[in-house]
């Protein structure tokens, strides 16, 4: 694919050792060697690192636009704001973002040229919801964490939905992390591995080292494996505690097995290597930590793991036992020792297995989300219309053919040719036949015969049908409805929550069967929603437009679209691309006053 500029977003330092950060880190890295710029907004203990993001960012307000951009074949770090440890207390999490960092984080997405950001834990308070809040393009966001109470921020669901609404592409690191992920924002999750430094790899291998991982919950395993060692004087055992769990409490070694039994706390990734590079064999931990495990496989370790429930071999590549059974780790880890054939292919497989999930491999699979994400922006090829007389057209009106609206179809047409416009689309509710019936009066003006039809996904309009189409059926179908009768497929008010509307997964879904695109309705409460409309349509190029949605006459032509004269769904489609909108706003307490009035008086 064609080099991307590219921000990555870390709510960690990258100085640390948090597999948040390493897993940035080596994507960044990969990612630039495929000739990608990539810029990564990290917070940092470093004064120095600091400064210098200010310095940056002070180029870019002075018009410097390469000032947050790398350097072709290497990431560039910027520090944001200074790393703080995030604490969790009870429901509450610890301080969230200043002011300040805030405001740097939106002059760094809004004005720093991406093509893309992806954030990283974007639930997590910090740099990476900032990123997500204000970036105006394409979005990315990867979850790691498995636990639930990683994406338990307390926000109401309507933030929450407004939140997913401006993320473009899921992935996950697991298909835990998915699962956990999804309780909050469903949708499409890519799996993309936590990767795997380069950094490990084979030491020497003398068929007497087991390492194992050390944990609360492998106590049992890790007894049988110092009593193994007790009985073999050639075997030492390494346990490697990770610092990103409680330190468990010691198992006893008998005198037979001192002085062969080591405890190792490694606190980077280079001395998580140097700890498993002479490893035989690793015995992982039942429910331990996966990333620890891989990391073995690519030392060339052949590794012991717990059984998935309810199977007879592992996923993974290596021996198995069951997790209700910890004392056969060691039976396990003693056949391995024993057997060096069997020993060599295990750990030729896991190194195969491990490759796989290299960050050259994992930049290779971000790449393919990424393209997939450019595949959607809306390429336009026909050539617009030209010579034509420009005419005004609302495209979002009703009438007493709705429920909810008491004005006459004849009525409503004086009063769009008294106002000017030369053309609209009567759209009622579940209903074609109020547009038919204003076609059928020949009045001099284009009548557009629509449909706001309800989906059980959310409301969609169909512009230049025949026939009704029947309310409930869902927006795929809805929408196949629509194209089969040769209309256009129009998105009303796709981000008003006060309205029936689709869900951003739902939205994603069919982003490429819609036509039109609302992104201005006067009749909503919040002005929000048509910004957020706006930013959703211009990340994916898409046709834009504007529909006062009147239930009452006064409020025709508060949203209007400049286009030339057309003929003709394929006419209307070249002229909405030359759309100027234009805007002629009532108080929307006025006109929901006078639609309450011809309610009760109907």
């Amino acid at each position: 694919m064609s080099p991307l500029r590219l921000c990555l977003v870390s709510p960690f330092a990258l100085d640390g050792a948090h597999p948040v950060a390493e897993h940035v880190r080596g994507a960044a890295t990969a990612l630039a060697r495929s000739g990608h710029r990539v810029t990564v907004l990290a917070p940092s203990s470093s004064t120095r690192a600091l400064r210098s993001g200010r310095r940056r960012l002070r180029a870019l307000v002075n018009g410097d636009a390469e000032a947050l951009h790398a350097l072709e074949g290497e990431p560039l770090q910027v520090a944001m704001t200074p790393a703080v440890p995030l604490r969790q207390r009870g429901r509450r999490r610890g301080a969230g973002l200043p002011v300040a960092a805030s405001a740097n984080v939106a002059l760094a997405v809004t004005t720093g040229g991406f093509d893309l950001v992806h954030v990283h834990e974007p639930l997590m308070p910090g740099l990476s919801t900032a990123a997500v809040r204000h970036a105006p393009g394409l979005v990315v966001a990867t979850f790691h964490s498995a636990d639930p109470r990683a994406v338990a921020y307390p926000m109401s669901d309507r933030a929450r939905e407004r939140f997913r609404s401006r993320i473009d592409a899921l992935v996950a690191t697991s298909p835990q992390a998915a699962a956990a992920a999804a309780q909050l924002y469903p949708g499409d999750y890519t799996l993309v591995p936590a990767g795997i430094s380069g950094r490990f790899h084979p030491g020497e291998k003398a068929g007497t080292q087991i390492a194992a991982e050390w944990s609360s919950e492998g106590r049992v395993a890790l007894r049988a494996l110092v009593k193994l060692v007790a009985a073999t004087p050639s075997l030492e055992l390494v346990l490697i505690w990770s610092r990103h769990s409680r330190r468990p409490m010691r198992p006893y070694v008998p005198s037979a097995a001192r002085g062969r039994v080591h405890v190792r706390s490694p606190k980077d990734t280079e001395e998580r290597a140097s700890a498993l590079a002479g490893a035989d064999v690793f015995v992982a931990a039942p429910g331990g930590d996966e990333a620890l495990a891989w990391e073995a496989r690519a030392s060339e370790c052949a590794v012991v793991s717990t059984l998935p429930s309810g199977t007879l071999e592992p996923e993974d590549p290596g021996l198995g036992y069951a997790a209700d059974q910890p004392a056969l780790a060691a039976a396990a880890t003693a056949r391995l020792l024993e057997d060096a054939a069997l020993r060599e292919e295990i750990s030729a497989r896991g190194r195969a297995a491990a490759d796989e999930r290299s960050f050259a491999a994992v930049g290779r699979r971000l790449e393919e989300v990424y393209a997939g994400l450019n595949k959607r922006r809306r390429v336009h090829q026909r050539p617009p219309l030209e010579g034509r007389e420009p005419i005004l057209a609302d495209l979002h009106m009703h009438t007493n053919h709705s429920h909810d609206s008491a004005t006459d179809p004849a009525a409503l047409l004086d009063h769009c040719i008294a106002q000017g416009l030369g053309a609209v689309a009567i759209t009622d509710h579940n209903e074609v036949s109020g547009a038919l019936e204003a076609a059928s009066l020949g009045r001099p003006i284009t009548v557009i015969v629509g449909e706001e039809v309800k989906t059980s996904q959310g409301e969609v309009i169909g512009l230049f049908l025949r026939e009704r189409i029947e309310r409930g059926m869902s927006m795929d179908d809805t929408i196949t409805a629509i194209h089969d009768q040769g209309g256009l497929v129009y998105m009303p008010h796709p981000f008003d929550r006060m309205h029936t509307i689709p869900d951003s997964a739902t939205l994603l879904r069919v982003l490429d069967r819609i036509d039109i695109f609302e992104v201005y309705n006067s009749r909503l409460l919040f002005d929000t929603f048509n910004d957020d409309a706006v930013r959703f349509a211009a990340k994916y190029n898409l046709i834009q437009a504007a529909g006062s949605d009147a239930h009452v006459l006064q409020g025709i032509g508060t949203a209007l679209n400049q286009i030339p004269a057309f003929d003709g769904p394929e006419e209307f489609l070249l002229a909405m691309r030359q759309n100027q909108i234009v805007r002629r706003p009532k108080s929307l307490l006025y006109l929901q006053g006078l639609k309450w009035v011809q309610s009760v008086s109907r």
